[in-house]
C-alpha cells in the first residue's frame, strides 16, 4: 500500500512533502501532487511536511475517509489502474 494524497491538496501544491521524500516518489500534478505507488516505500517523511494534512497513510484510510477519486486519480495520474 502506498500513501495517497488527498483532495485537500488541490489548489494548495505547497511542495514541502516532494522535498521530504527520500525516494523521490511525489510528483506535482497540474491540481494536486501524487505519490507513485509503485516507488513509494511508506516511511511517511512526507505527512507532517503538508501544510493541509492532505496526506493519508495508506490508500484504504482514504477510501474510508471518502477520498476514492483520489486514490482513483493518483494511479491514472501514473498511468495505473486502480484495483477495487
Amino acid at each position: 500500500m502506498s500513501y495517497i494524497i488527498g483532495s485537500k491538496c488541490i489548489g494548495t501544491k505547497d511542495g514541502a512533502c516532494i522535498l521530504a521524500c527520500p525516494v523521490d516518489c511525489i510528483h506535482e500534478g497540474e491540481e494536486s501532487m501524487y505519490i507513485d505507488p509503485e516507488t513509494c516505500i511508506d516511511c511517511g517523511a512526507c505527512v507532517p511536511e503538508c501544510p493541509v494534512d492532505a496526506i493519508f497513510d495508506s490508500e484504504e484510510d482514504a477510501i474510508e475517509a471518502g477520498e476514492l477519486e483520489a486514490v482513483k486519480n493518483n494511479y491514472k495520474f501514473f498511468g495505473l489502474k486502480y484495483e477495487e
